[in-house]
């Protein structure tokens, strides 16, 4: 995966100037790419940061014309759902420095992308039975500055890759990168949903989705909110799986966002309710709005949820 992160990497290099990068050198040598904190970035930035995240194996893109009243759709397909999401577009290895070792502010992300498979620090690499091999390592941050060299050194060491093949992407969820490679994402939910329920992941053979892109904000709480809010009540997910056809059936039936009793409400206003604190909503609403399992062994095909773009027009739009 980061053979496929790194070329796809490199092209967003090559691409810097048109796609709204600012590329520099960052502790140690390490390469900083920002996608969104000084510099403009683009929704096309956001597209390929995306495969990015997918480590290669997977392909993200605009959606012609507008649907459901919306004007902007992004669609997403791997035929490796299981390693694109979870091995690597996850947002799953926690990276924490304290004010002391950074010598100002506490430092907090959450690092997406091909080098997690490097590392291997998450329990659930144990459980995919994975574990990469590059000689270079990217990765993906979304935050609002850059990392400080304590993380910088311990992404390094745990990578096992030179500082100077570390690259590292910025791309602040208020920025339209930031915004856009979150919504790209929406398999990845579907794909942790289906963990988090205990469906056997290795009959997840492939999978296609699409979701309503949102306009960033300048407010980071609300693009957060927007973000979820596409996925929550605008994505939409097609999975192909193998096995029994009851588990199909029961994954159709469980996997929408409309099975939580918190389902309904913006992410934003249910995100203060609970203190700013994940952790404390309901792991049942992170999942996709509409679901369709097809069983290839039967050719039988399960379909479940819907979409509420009411809500999204709602909260996105304003009239003329």
């Amino acid at each position: 995966m980061n053979a496929g992160g790194n070329a796809l990497t490199l092209r967003l290099l090559h691409q810097c100037d048109e796609l709204g990068l600012q590329v520099s050198s960052g502790p140690s040598g390490c390469t900083i790419i920002d996608a969104g904190l000084q510099a403009p970035g683009s929704v096309a930035a956001g597209l390929l940061i995306g495969e990015i995240c997918m480590g290669g194996l997977g392909s993200v893109g605009l959606v012609p014309g507008a649907q459901h009243g919306w004007p902007a759709w992004l669609e997403v397909h791997s035929a490796q759902p299981v390693l694109a999401c979870l091995g690597s577009q996850y947002a799953g290895w926690s990276l924490a420095a304290t004010k002391e070792e950074t010598g100002g502010r506490r430092f907090f992300a959450l690092g997406s992308g091909p080098a997690r498979a490097l590392a291997g620090k998450e329990d659930l690499f144990r459980e995919l039975a994975y574990r990469d091999r590059a000689d270079a390592a990217v990765l993906v941050l979304e935050v609002d500055r850059l990392p400080p060299q304590v993380i910088i050194d311990k992404l390094v060491r745990d990578c096992g890759v030179p500082p100077e093949q570390l690259t590292l992407i910025i791309t602040p969820t208020t920025s339209r990168a930031g915004t856009t490679q979150v919504v790209a994402r929406v398999l990845e939910v579907a794909m942790h949903r289906a963990h988090a329920l205990g469906h056997t992941l290795a009959d997840i053979v492939e999978g296609s989705a699409c979701a309503p892109l949102p306009a960033p904000s300048a407010d980071g709480l609300v693009a957060m909110g927007r973000t979820n809010d596409a996925i929550l009540y605008g994505g939409q997910v097609h999975l192909m799986v193998r096995g029994s056809e009851a588990a199909a059936q029961q994954l159709a039936r469980d996997l929408p966002s409309g099975n939580s009793p918190a389902h309904g409400r913006s992410f934003a206003e249910l995100f203060a309710e609970a203190g700013h604190d994940f952790y404390k909503i309901d792991p049942g609403l992170f999942a996709p709005a509409e679901v369709w399992v097809s069983h290839l062994d039967s050719g039988r095909t399960w379909h479940a949820g819907g979409l509420q773009m009411d809500l999204l027009h709602r909260l996105w739009m304003e009239a003329a």
